[in-house]
């Protein structure tokens, strides 16, 4: 097997743990007798729907996916809506979603399917806040480098359907959420700011954020964290005390089934960690030190080593920018990181299967890369945050198409050193 097969196949093998059809099934219970209402949003969710389809027949329900991602369900609707700015009929969903939970009595269940890209598509502004003032906001929060978990602290104290906000509407019935995780620690209330699970954050931290960052914001909308409603529900909120919460696909699981391809391969897996953050590009500097400790020194190991991670890279966009997400401008950091060496080969990529801007699901790195490759053209590319243009133009993209599932960032390294 080629550097550049092993590479996919573990990245492909990534991708079929994540699978919601396999997953949904091992954690849905059987189906109730009283009424049951689907409801959710997020890359993963219109698989999600179809798999709790294929166990329960056709369910009364709504789920919001991103354009592009939708698949055909018996009785779900399946609407699509703008990510990562929402749009009115991406809003107009979420508050039909509200609606319908509303409408559930203490017999019946609410099923709520929840994975990334959540957060941007449940999309009802708080109070005193227009669609529009709500997109302005998650521009200068996706522009702004913060990480996901500050952003969706931002969130969800100008939503009136995100921070817990889902299940007080759903009360008093029984609400069960299947969650998908793409957030660093797998914590429920960041993945796709925890509609349906208590918040332990504040306005104040909100705001604070909003300083550090220094967001434009409207003095009008900044008054909306002065209001008693932005505090979000805690836990000791009797609407709580009939709602699960289970986890049933993260990174962790692809991380260690792209580790057992590499093993099968003669590789030496080495897990990194599922939780990385950080700048993307920088990120990509530490990986390729890493990668040169190995090849110089054997440390930690020697032979043929598969460094394997996941988590979630940021871009502070500087000037216009170009075209690129933060799996192809990881990789092209590592890349100019360690131009020099000549037996390393590498892949990053959204599990998604969207990078950023663009369609790819990111881009792999191989010796033949480098051999045609201008290091002054790699950086030029870097600096203008433009490496879809610069993998592009190597025949090195990854497309996929949508993947319907989504653990995140996947990045694996190959390096061959002498025993």
């Amino acid at each position: 097997m080629t550097q550049d097969e092993l590479l996919r196949s573990m990245f492909d093998a990534a991708l079929e743990a994540a699978d919601p059809m396999v997953a949904v099934a091992k954690h849905l219970p059987k189906k109730p007798e009283s009424r049951v209402i689907v409801v959710g949003a997020g890359k993963a969710t219109a698989r999600m729907a179809q798999a709790v389809e294929a166990s329960w027949g056709p369910c009364e329900g709504l789920i919001i996916v991103p354009h592009g991602t939708s698949l055909a369900c018996e009785g779900i609707k399946i609407v699509e809506g703008r990510h990562p700015v929402p749009d009115e009929k991406g809003s107009q969903a979420a508050r039909d979603i509200l609606s319908l939970v509303q409408s559930a009595s203490a017999n019946d269940l609410v099923l709520c399917l929840i994975s990334g890209g959540g957060s941007s598509l449940l999309s009802v502004p708080a109070d005193g806040m227009s669609l529009e003032e709500k997109q302005l906001l998650n521009k200068a929060l996706l522009k702004s480098g913060a990480a996901i978990d500050e952003m969706n602290v931002v969130r969800k104290h100008f939503s009136a359907i995100k921070g817990g906000r889902l299940a007080l509407a759903a009360a008093p019935a029984q609400v069960l959420t299947l969650v998908i995780s793409d957030v660093p620690g797998d914590n429920p209330a960041d993945i796709a700011s925890g509609p349906t699970v208590p918040d332990a954050s504040t306005a104040q931290q909100a705001r604070a954020i909003i300083e550090r960052f220094e967001l434009d914001l409207p003095n009008h909308v900044l008054a909306i964290l002065d209001s008693p409603n932005a505090e979000t529900p805690t836990r000791d909120n009797p609407s709580f005390d009939r709602t699960q919460t289970r986890i049933i696909a993260a990174p962790q699981s692809s991380l260690e089934a792209a580790a057992t391809v590499a093993q099968n391969a003669g590789y030496i897996p080495i897990i990194l960690g599922d939780a990385l953050e950080g700048e993307a590009r920088e990120m990509g500097k530490v990986m390729a030190g890493i990668a040169k400790q190995i090849i110089r020194h054997g440390q930690p190991a020697k032979g043929k080593i598969a460094l394997i991670s996941g988590g979630e890279a940021t871009v502070t966009v500087t000037g216009a920018g170009g075209k690129g997400g933060r799996c192809s401008e990881f990789l092209l950091g590592f890349a100019l990181a360690c131009w020099k060496e000549a037996n390393i080969a590498a892949l990053a990529c959204d599990t998604d299967g969207r990078d950023g801007s663009e369609h790819n699901a990111g881009a792999i790195w191989l010796p033949q890369h480098r051999a045609n490759a201008d290091r002054d053209d790699a950086l030029d590319h870097l600096y203008r945050h433009d490496a879809f243009s610069f993998f592009e133009s190597h025949d090195a993209l990854i497309m996929t198409g949508p993947t319907h599932t989504n653990v995140n960032d996947f990045r694996a390294i190959l390096i061959e050193t002498s025993e």
